[in-house]
């Protein structure tokens, strides 16, 4: 399910973040608690039209501005979610494995793991 406060707070967290202001900036010029508007850009609160003018102002950022960034990101959550919905759901697929072992010397990985399926060994050594 698509929350818009979330998406609303996450535009709202990366315009802050672009002009690399700290949260207690924002919330003493909007004039709203720091804990009230770490909690708005979380999602975890819907934000009135009068708070969202007060971010807007100390953000000095149109409301237009930002809801229009907010409808974009709605657009492609709610392209995702359709498109998620309509393809179908893949089979698990189990490996069938005889066993795995990883090779260490004094607790500390050498990065080389042997798997063997029933007819081959792999070897996979990590980069």
């Amino acid at each position: 399910m698509i929350l818009l406060r979330r998406l609303l707070g996450d535009v709202l967290r990366r315009q802050r973040q672009r002009q690399g202001r700290t949260l207690r900036e924002v919330s003493s010029s909007a004039r709203v608690s720091l804990g009230y508007l770490s909690e708005v850009e979380r999602g975890q609160k819907e934000a009135s039209s009068e708070l969202l003018s007060a971010i807007c102002d100390a953000l000095d950022v149109r409301m237009s501005e930002l809801m229009r960034e907010v409808s974009d990101e709605l657009s492609l959550a709610e392209l995702a979610e359709s498109a998620a919905a309509s393809e179908p759901v893949p089979t698990p697929v189990r490996p069938m494995l005889n066993s795995v072992s990883v090779t260490s010397v004094a607790g500390v990985s050498t990065g080389r793991v042997t798997i063997k399926a029933p007819a081959e060994a792999v070897d996979v050594v990590a980069a």
